[in-house]
């Protein structure tokens, strides 16, 4: 399902879905979802787009063309197509009604049921063995949330065995907690999977149009429904390259499972903020520099990312460099960036410093600008000497200023 509005990550969202919205310098929100498929080793795929979908389209045919059709594969971009109403999809379960024809003609046993706009890695075949063990007929994965974030969220109440007796979508009252604690919740994920007969016969019986409101809540006392802990059962086991070891400087191989409990829904400005940073630093949080587990997507055909250094007159000493940062090809860095994510061809000139920022394509920096804790989207030039993120009043006169302070610049901005 990719079809979200993402009217909480506007400017982002303006000309784009939530899914097509860029991370991590080079990728698209919807690339985690689709890795972990085929990572998962799952390759009959159908996406569902909506909402301003072009650029989601494009990403799509440019970079996801890499399916062997005389095997069965596939990865299908349905837009919505009025096939039994007159209306555009009206919710999670409603786009997979008007899609039934598609599911009976490929005949599945199983359906996978993911949304095109989380961050995490997550092995669904582990998820499909659980759902197979339990004898299921619909399996909801759930993470374990502080209680305060239930408002935003579906959560399941779960015996010892799992099994769900109750559902609440985003309760805005006392949700249930975890027996024993509290003050946390378990949160859906919105991944879901079902027996094929069973999601068929609850689409078709179920009028309504929403997996957590309407469908999740009929079957809980008709069909097993059960949880998938995924903190506790997701693995991902991957590698990543340390370069020292004993003191001396040779690669090696590392293990490291940390990316198997993170699981981030960027649905706010902040949170997708704070998805980003989580990719810098010494020991990210969430690793895109694994071998077993790669996050695939469209690579522009970009030349390798540019450091300068110059102490030649008449222009005097400069230098570029970035600090726990990523930086995408095609930038050139002759100013200073420190635990940012810059994207495809961007510049920063001399004496500039960028710093907690997410800085996205063609976007170029004068010299001696000052940008912090910012969210830059593609196609803006900014003139020498700016600054953005120093002086919130002024910020928000302009720009979008968020809860925790992040200044976000819109597409063209600055001409």
């Amino acid at each position: 399902m990719a079809g979200g509005r993402g009217k909480r990550l506007m400017p982002l969202t303006l000309d784009r879905s939530k899914a097509a919205v860029p991370f991590g310098g080079s990728y698209r929100l919807i690339d985690l979802t689709l890795s972990n498929c085929i990572n998962s080793q799952l390759y009959k795929i159908i996406v569902l787009p909506q909402y301003k979908s072009q650029s989601l389209t494009d990403h799509l045919e440019d970079g996801w063309n890499i399916f062997n059709h005389k095997l069965g594969h596939f990865l299908k971009i349905v837009p919505p197509q009025q096939r039994i109403s007159g209306d555009w999809y009206r919710g999670t379960a409603d786009s997979i009604r008007q899609n039934l024809y598609l599911i009976e003609q490929t005949r599945p046993r199983q359906v996978l049921i993911l949304s095109g706009d989380h961050i995490y890695k997550m092995d669904y075949s582990l998820f499909l063995t659980y759902h197979q063990e339990k004898d299921a007929d619909m399996s909801v994965a759930l993470i374990e949330l502080e209680k305060e974030a239930a408002p935003q969220m579906g959560v399941a109440e779960v015996d010892e065995d799992f099994r769900i007796h109750g559902f609440q979508e985003k309760p805005k009252g006392n949700p249930k907690t975890i027996p024993g604690d509290p003050n946390r919740v378990l949160a859906s994920m919105g991944i879901y999977l079902f027996r094929t007969d069973i999601l068929l016969d609850a689409l078709r019986t179920v009028s309504k149009d929403d997996f957590g409101k309407d469908i999740i809540p009929y079957l809980i006392p008709r069909s097993r429904v059960y949880a998938y802990a995924f903190r506790q059962r997701n693995r991902i086991e991957d590698y990543t390259y340390n370069t020292q070891e004993n003191g001396e400087r040779r690669l090696r191989l590392e293990s490291r499972t940390r990316d198997s409990s993170y699981w981030r829904d960027v649905g706010t400005l902040d949170a997708y903020w704070n998805a980003n940073m989580d990719l810098t630093g010494l020991d990210p949080s969430f690793n895109l520099y694994g071998r077993k587990w790669p996050i695939h997507t469209y690579q522009l055909p970009a030349p390798p990312a540019k450091f300068v250094f110059s102490n030649e007159r008449p222009n005097g000493f400069r230098v570029g460099k970035a600090l726990d940062s990523l930086v995408a090809p095609g930038s050139i860095v002759s100013g200073i960036v420190r635990n940012s994510v810059i994207s495809y061809y961007v510049i920063i000139q001399s004496w500039a410093t960028v710093e907690e920022s997410v800085i996205m394509d063609d976007v170029f920096v004068g010299r001696h600008c000052k940008i912090k804790k910012a969210i830059i989207d593609k196609h803006n030039t900014i003139p020498a000497n700016t600054e953005i993120g120093y002086n919130p009043n002024e910020d928000k006169k302009r720009f979008t200023l968020t809860p925790r302070g992040i200044v976000v610049v819109p597409k063209n901005f600055f001409q």
